[in-house]
């Protein structure tokens, strides 16, 4: 236990001072803490996201020794997880027994229990965020009982429960469906933007999975594709992300009175990087090493209106935030059955934008939203967004479904922070 601590999220944006951090070693560990401990009680990962979702006053609670596997079938591919384990560790654990998970994000510090709760995503237009891979939860409820659901008998409960945002228990193993181990055939190119839009449909579906990102005052789309291949592996080619963020911050700073000279430049650049081709081993493709911090915001769209949304907050952008200097990032997601899923019952395109962590994001976060909220958007759980219970009821056929269990699972409220509690409309 760690008194009277200070903390913050990964960027720094979000900071509190909880009463105290709890590490349970053990499940009667978390049942005694969901029991006596001072609440709110919060589950705090890696801290990747940023939105208040783990700030509280009363008690942080950290599943950093919930680690590891705990069992798999080689057969069906599945596997048993403690919730704490992080992603990183999580791929080598999978690949030693023969199995993959079927997409990732680009990200490999949060906790599998993390990810699942705020719906985090890979990209692809027939894959599902991680959400989607339950099979089985183990969880302790607001009343410190320990309770397992399998998708079998309990369908609904899991769709459910199963995007939770840590307020429907302390999730502390899962079992996920997976793939056996693969192999992707990993392509990177540069194209003009507009060319990118004109195609986005066929081009962001003709790849098992496929992005791009958007460099402001650059004009032209860097596009990622990834397919299966059973060809031997080649060299991944060096990582040049840091350094690439490190020049963009440069001519951002240098030539702020010249913002036509800065365009130049980096269309430029941008025209002239050279094309990647390689084939790795599926958990050697998915993660970037991600070291500047920033602040993101992330709203997931009908497919067919990504197109028009970028279009416009390109626009945005460039005539009205000059400072702004990372790239947006464009994915595609499957439709679930999740009930607090944004990708709930509907193909999605998420756009995320991002701003240096020691600026201000507000003023660019607050006039981009309208876009996105204009276009249909639901915000990713885990970035920075400003709706509320009122906004989630029209947004998420059965929001007021979810709240009913989130009751029955937690009728004291001992995980609803101030900030929860706004968040489902409970003040």
């Amino acid at each position: 236990m760690t008194n009277a601590m200070r903390w913050t999220n990964w960027s720094g944006f979000v900071a509190g001072s909880p009463q105290q951090i709890l590490t349970p070693d053990s499940l009667d560990g978390v049942v005694e803490a969901v029991k006596t401990a001072p609440g709110p009680l919060r589950v705090v990962g890696a801290g990747h996201s940023f939105t208040p979702l783990a700030r509280t006053d009363g008690t942080m609670l950290s599943l950093e020794k919930f680690e590891g596997l705990v069992s798999h079938d080689e057969a069906a591919a599945v596997a048993r997880v403690r919730a704490g384990t992080r992603l990183g560790s999580l791929m080598q654990l999978l690949q030693e027994v023969g199995q993959g998970l079927p997409n990732m994000g680009d990200i490999d510090k949060q906790a599998i229990g993390g990810a699942l709760g705020t719906a985090t995503h890979g990209s692809g237009r027939v894959l599902g965020a991680y959400h989607t891979q339950l099979q089985a939860t183990q969880f302790v409820d607001g009343r410190g009982g320990l309770r397992e659901l399998t998708l079998e008998m309990d369908r609904d409960l899991i769709h459910a429960t199963g995007v939770a945002l840590g307020s429907f228990g302390v999730l502390t193993e899962v079992t996920l469906k997976n793939i056996p181990t693969y192999r992707l055939h990993r392509r990177k190119w540069v194209l003009p933007i507009k060319e990118m839009l004109a195609q986005f449909e066929p081009m962001m579906g003709a790849h098992r999975s496929a992005e791009f990102y958007y460099v402001p005052f650059s004009g032209h789309a860097q596009f990622i594709a990834s397919d299966l291949s059973d060809t031997p592996v080649s060299p991944r080619p060096p990582e040049e992300d840091e350094a690439g963020l490190a020049t963009l911050r440069k001519l951002r700073t240098a030539l702020r009175r010249a913002p036509w000279l800065r365009g130049l430049i980096i269309r430029s650049v941008m025209a002239r990087l050279p094309a990647e081709d390689y084939v790795q081993d599926w958990l050697n493709v998915y993660a970037s090493d991600r070291r500047t911090r920033f602040n993101e915001m992330e709203y997931h769209l009908p497919f067919e209106e990504g197109p028009r949304a970028l279009a416009e907050i390109i626009e945005l952008t460039e005539k009205r935030f000059p400072e702004v200097y990372f790239p947006m990032e464009v994915r595609s997601v499957a439709a679930d059955e999740f009930w607090l899923s944004p990708f709930y019952r509907r193909p999605t395109c998420s756009i995320a934008i991002h701003h240096d962590a020691a600026n201000d994001p507000l003023p660019f976060m607050r006039a981009a939203e309208p876009i996105f909220r204009r276009y249909g958007g639901r915000p990713h759980w885990g970035k920075m967004h400003s709706l509320k219970a009122t906004d989630f009821e029209t947004l998420y056929p059965r929001w007021r479904d979810a709240m009913d269990v989130r009751r029955d699972i937690d009728p004291q409220g001992r995980f609803v922070s101030p900030y929860m509690a706004d968040l489902f409309g409970l003040k």
